[in-house]
């Protein structure tokens, strides 16, 4: 199966979901580059999914992915609302060290809904290109997707995962490598797979029959001959897109990034409460082997507002700047030049 005909794109590049980064202007320019321009809706209540796929409808003509988080949420005991509560005092008394007064939300006040509450705002938006994370879609969600000619895009972190994607039915894998930066797309929360990305490729490439598409560490020819010499049709690139001008990243967080080594990056549940690969910092530090991580998406939540707050105040040691290892730059050029740039470098290899 070709894939850039399957997905109705010039080029077999991915603009990676970025949840917090990724803007409606990032998925148009990449997508009016002719790559697939992918738009994150996290845990967003239906109608914020409803707005900002017209938004980024309204601004491309081009197709593009939205991308769901499969994530089940745990069950609210009382066990998980003491440890709630205790977190919150804790982190509240890290950000006071930082002058920073912050009031966190009470777990009665939070919102957390789950991709079932999103999926008619995307088939109502007539989206037929859908990627996710975090775990596998139910049969149910799957079966309405197929009867929408939805094509789906699931994540794999190991070779198990990608069986089970592709005896669901999933029409296209990505293959996350644990090199990659962001979220990890594992099934599971407390565990990880923690693969190689080529090795990963190479043995789910030949293990599977459905398209690939492989993410991590993907910024230069080399790297997309790599992929594409171990089974992918496809790379999804990310970190290398960050700093770009339409990114969602501050001024502050795009300057962090100059100054960044690879022993900065690291994998932390201390922001969300699943893994994740970015840049350390105070935050991190404080709460990675502690006992103040809740179980995704409380910690998500609980955590929120401190972003919020030092994003606002541009304080480096609250927010979370997630990245892959691969440094590439990090150039503020707009995305349809960075991609442009890429497409241009596979091309005279």
């Amino acid at each position: 199966m070709n894939l850039t005909r399957l997905l109705n794109i010039e080029h077999p590049v991915v603009q990676a979901p970025m949840y917090g980064v990724t803007t409606p202007e990032m998925v148009t320019a990449a997508s009016n580059t002719g790559c697939l321009g992918s738009l994150p809706l996290g845990d967003l209540p239906a109608e914020k999914c409803r707005e900002i796929i017209r938004t980024t409808k309204q601004l491309s003509g081009r197709p593009f992915a939205t991308n769901l988080f499969v994530n089940e949420v745990p069950e609210l005991t009382i066990e998980l609302r003491e440890k709630y509560a205790l977190t919150k005092l804790f982190i509240e008394g890290l950000a006071k060290q930082y002058d920073m007064e912050v009031a966190l939300p009470g777990i009665d006040e939070l919102e957390i809904g789950t991709y079932h509450d999103q999926i008619d705002a995307v088939l109502d938006s007539d989206c037929k290109i859908v990627s996710f994370t975090f775990g596998n879609l139910d049969k149910p969600a799957i079966r309405k997707f197929k009867s929408n000619n939805v094509v789906l895009i699931g994540t794999c972190t190991s070779v198990a995962e990608a069986v089970l994607l592709e005896q669901s039915g999933i029409d296209v894998i990505c293959v996350q490598g644990i090199e990659a930066g962001g979220h990890r797309g594992a099934f599971g929360s407390d565990y990880i797979p923690q693969i190689g990305g080529l090795s990963l490729l190479a043995q789910v490439s030949g293990t599977v029959k459905v398209p690939l598409i492989y993410a991590g560490g993907i910024y230069n020819a080399k790297t997309f001959q790599a992929a594409k010499a171990l089974g992918a049709q496809a790379v999804q690139v990310g970190s290398m897109l960050i700093g770009s001008a339409e990114s969602a990243l501050k001024d502050f967080e795009k300057q962090r990034l100059t100054t960044v080594k690879e022993t900065d990056i690291v994998l932390t549940r201390s922001f969300s409460g699943r893994y994740a690969r970015g840049i350390k910092n105070f935050f991190t530090e404080s709460l990675d082997n502690s006992d103040y991580i809740l179980p995704y998406p409380y910690q998500n939540k609980l955590t929120g507002e401190l972003r919020k707050l030092a994003k606002a105040r541009a304080n480096v040691d609250f927010v979370s700047i997630w990245l892959g290892q691969s440094i590439t730059g990090y150039s503020r050029r707009s995305t349809s030049e960075i991609l442009t740039g890429l497409i241009n470098e596979i091309g005279n290899v």
